[in-house]
């Protein structure tokens, strides 16, 4: 039995809020499918975990429960929150962009009762038998506006009609969609609507028109940043190209940004989201790939380069500050000819911030214009040595406390992986941290230390 008290101690959570409250009575307590509408960083992750562990057999090494999400960044999130709860049950993520046998052989290894994948990688398993699907007694859909885009709507289809076992479904979002497709079978589904009705922007957010004098905005957006400071912050665009060439502006400029896009390498797409959320990085310029799934609680400020193409893109941009209970900053950058699209678009009161003319302003770009621009406290450094090697995170912070000249206060978040390890170090050490420990050993082993570019 899951000691649920143990599992919010560990998670440092004191009580659940009302929707989690109540979407967990409607999956322990009902026998019905059930639809959880709530905004963004209400915490709907663990509103469907924390009861679903309860549900579960930890003594059956068979998946009983598959979390279709859209992407795979949350399909890897919903994992790692999964596993930071500490039960006896063994969960694994499954997504493109690797080969499936190599998650074949990691599921062979684990024995999940509980699978999170995308669509299409969950029906490739199901069909060469490495995910029993006769097993599985629920499944959750995640994002499900999304994933019953058209883009998903014939895997769906096709991954549902492989699971003649599942006896309830829970689908969750924070947009409403139109028309839930046939193929879903909800039978007398329970709805959890948790919407605020005109809301497009929590209370919690502040929002600011940002005028920018020309259509190209990057003089306009560098200002911005520098007028904000250090703090976190998720740069939005629309298209990849954009992405790609908005980084390497503020990256010319000085800024420690991060790319994230659709069309990089999954390895790349990692290393830029660890970057940031560790605070290596603290302005991440992406697509609207990372307005969702993203559950990174401490970025303060979003700023829309391009803005968005509709409201509910929208919502789940602004969605990724002001998490929980904390608040946040939202940006518009309005370019000579979008006034009159801003306006439609934005139905929230807007306060004007000026980037130039205003004397804070004009202390902003001058930081700016001589590279004095706000870099995060932390770098990341790639250490060539993992699990498989037999080395923890304690081997790692006496490895850079003692041949590295480090001070624990001056380490971060490490994340030890099978054959390697990722590690923020306080950023004015890094060139020193390089330097010592170039040639050196762990645990008797030679490695390789490098920066993460």
């Amino acid at each position: 039995m899951i000691d649920l008290k143990k599992v919010l101690d560990k998670l440092g959570i004191a009580e659940l809020n009302a929707m989690q409250e109540e979407m967990a009575d409607a999956m322990l307590s009902g026998r019905q499918d059930v639809v959880l509408l709530s905004p963004t960083g209400t915490g709907k992750t663990l509103a469907y975990l924390l009861p679903l562990v309860q549900m579960l057999q930890a003594d059956l090494d068979e998946v009983q429960a598959l979390v279709v999400v859209p992407g795979r960044e949350l399909a890897l999130q919903s994992h790692e929150v999964m596993r930071s709860m500490g039960t006896s049950l063994r969960s694994a993520a499954c997504y493109g962009g690797r080969t499936a046998m190599d998650e074949h052989r990691k599921l062979r290894e684990v024995k999940p009762q509980i699978v999170f994948g995308t669509p299409g990688r969950l029906n490739d398993h199901i069909d060469k038998g490495n995910i029993n699907g006769y097993g599985i007694r629920y499944v959750i859909i995640d994002e499900f506006d999304k994933c019953l885009e058209m883009g998903f709507h014939d895997e769906m289809s096709r991954l549902l009609k492989k699971l003649p076992g599942v006896s309830r479904r829970f689908l969750l979002s924070a947009t409403d969609a139109e028309q839930i497709p046939h193929f879903v079978q909800l039978d007398r589904a329970r709805r959890l609507d948790y919407l605020v009705e005109e809301e497009q922007v929590s209370e919690r957010v502040e929002v600011y028109e940002v005028k920018s004098p020309v259509k190209d905005k990057l003089e306009t957006l560098k200002s911005l940043l520098c007028q904000i400071g250090d703090s976190q912050s998720i740069v939005f665009l629309n298209y990849r190209d954009a992405v790609e060439r908005v980084d390497s502006y503020l990256r010319r400029q000085g800024f420690a940004t991060s790319a994230f896009h659709g069309g990089m390498e999954q390895k790349q797409r990692e290393d830029a989201l660890y970057k940031f959320a560790n605070g290596s990085a603290n302005v991440l310029v992406s697509t609207d790939l990372a307005s969702r799934g993203l559950d990174i609680p401490d970025i303060q400020n979003i700023i829309h380069y391009h803005l968005p193409l509709n409201e509910q893109e929208m919502v789940h941009r602004v969605g990724r500050t002001a998490r929980w209970d904390k608040s946040g900053r939202t940006f518009f950058i309005v370019g000579p000819e979008e006034c009159a699209t801003f306006n439609v678009l934005c139905k929230t009161s807007a306060k004007r911030l000026s980037t130039h003319g205003a004397q804070e302003s004009e202390q902003a770009r001058a930081q700016c214009s001589t590279f004095e621009v706000p870099l995060p406290r932390m770098a990341t450094i790639y250490i060539g040595k993992g699990k498989k090697d037999k080395v923890s995170k304690g081997d790692i912070v006496g490895f850079l406390c003692k041949k590295g000249g480090l001070e624990p206060t001056e380490i971060g978040r490490i994340d030890v992986m099978d054959r390697y390890a990722y590690v923020a170090v306080s950023r004015p050490k890094l060139q020193q941290v390089l330097r010592l420990t170039k040639g050196e050993k762990i645990k008797g082993i030679r490695t390789i230390v490098e920066p993460v570019k």
